[in-house]
């Protein structure tokens, strides 16, 4: 198939051999009203003839304009060819003019300007020689050919219009279709990097955690005349290690760590590094309320402790992104075996605060419901009543 040299939308370029035109039935409802509107403006150039006696010229004319009218059904698959066909028996026959406008109309919208000009200009011709051939009585010669111009230069206009109006609605279709592929990748991006940083954190917790069951284990191997509560202590800290462990191990079998960047020796965030995430941003002047009893910090399990931070170092984050200004509720409340609860707070901005002053990309959520999942919990973020909420609740076995 030859590649057409004027331009084509994208959105069409993408399916070359689709031809919406040959799919669309000859005699639908359109076609259907299209020949009606040229035989209507066809009669109405015919009637004076008829008005005074129908004779064999008149009988002819009508015929073949009959006739044009009917070839509108190929306007579609063959819109140049039938308006040169259509134009140049317009110029002979009174009957094929509205014919021969709706096939100028077609070209217009379906081929580019300087293929549209062209057709133009030989219905400007045959308009002439029509007007040449039958003169009307009331109007000279070149108030005649002034009119046909200008009502061709109109059907002209007409189509281009409505060409450009189709290219920009499919180039904003093809656009709004890549924003949502592109939101799609940032999104399948966002996961893949917050599974490498917990891949990440999960080898500095197991690895404090071998390092505390080798200690053990040594003491275990080199005291064999210890107590038997101290072997007993030391099993139990074996145990519980060894637990935590493979509870630490489900969560992230299956991901890859990569190479460590910058920064990747510096000490894993915990829950115990809350209240220094609110206390930062109160230094910058946010309104933050802390309330959180978990009894022993230390005793809440790892990933979910860092896992908590997250949530509320994402929630602060938003916070100053969305609605600078506004107070900020952070609550931290669990204990062992029911599980630990996290949530932000915040009311909403009135329509008085403008808009908010950071743009997000909306992906820090993304990768943080993603992280609550592998650690076993969940995340629910959304507007409640006049407020924003984001709440997460994470696993605390007993």
């Amino acid at each position: 198939m030859r590649t057409p040299w004027w331009p084509v939308p994208a959105a069409r370029r993408a399916e070359p051999h689709r031809d919406p035109a040959a799919e669309t039935p000859a005699w639908s409802a359109p076609a259907l009203v299209v020949i009606a509107v040229a035989v209507v403006i066809g009669a109405l150039n015919l009637w004076p003839s008829y008005a005074r006696g129908a004779d064999t010229l008149a009988n002819a004319d009508l015929a073949a304009g009959l006739a044009c009218c009917a070839a509108l059904v190929m306007r579609r698959r063959r819109p140049v060819g039938l308006a040169l066909v259509v134009t140049a028996v317009s110029a002979v026959s009174l009957a094929a003019g509205g014919a021969a406008f709706v096939a100028t109309l077609t070209v217009a919208v379906r081929r580019p300007w300087p293929v549209a000009v062209g057709i133009g200009a030989l219905g400007v011709l045959t308009g002439m020689i029509a007007v040449a051939l039958r003169p009307p009585p009331e109007l000279p010669y070149a108030v005649s050919v002034a009119i046909v111009a200008l009502l061709t230069a109109a059907t002209v206009g007409w189509g281009q219009a409505i060409r450009a109006r189709r290219q920009l609605l499919a180039s904003l279709a093809e656009r709004a279709h890549r924003a949502e592929s592109d939101r799609h990748l940032r999104e399948v991006e966002a996961r893949r990097l917050e599974r490498v940083r917990i891949a990440r954190e999960m080898h500095d917790v197991l690895a404090h955690r071998m390092s505390l069951l080798s200690v053990h284990a040594g003491a275990l191997e080199f005291r064999p005349d210890a107590s038997p509560e101290e072997i007993s202590r030391a099993a139990g800290v074996i145990r519980s290690g060894v637990h935590q462990m493979l509870v630490d191990l489900r969560e992230v079998i299956g991901l890859l760590r990569e190479d460590p960047v910058d920064g990747a020796d510096a000490p894993p965030p915990s829950l115990a590094g809350v209240a220094g995430l609110v206390e930062e941003s109160r230094r910058a002047g946010a309104q933050v309320t802390l309330d959180m009893d978990v009894g022993d910090v230390e005793a809440v399990p790892t990933l979910a402790g860092r896992t908590a931070y997250r949530v509320v170092q994402e929630g602060l984050t938003n916070a100053r992104k969305h609605a600078p200004g506004m107070p900020v509720t952070v609550t931290v409340r669990g204990e062992a075996g029911h599980g630990l609860e996290v949530q932000v707070h915040q009311p909403l901005p009135g329509p008085d605060r403008g808009r908010p002053a950071i743009p997000g990309t909306g992906t820090g959520l993304t990768g943080l419901s993603e992280r609550a999942t592998l650690a076993g919990g969940r995340l629910e973020h959304g507007p409640v009543a006049d407020a924003h909420l984001l709440r997460a609740w994470l696993p605390w076995e007993a």
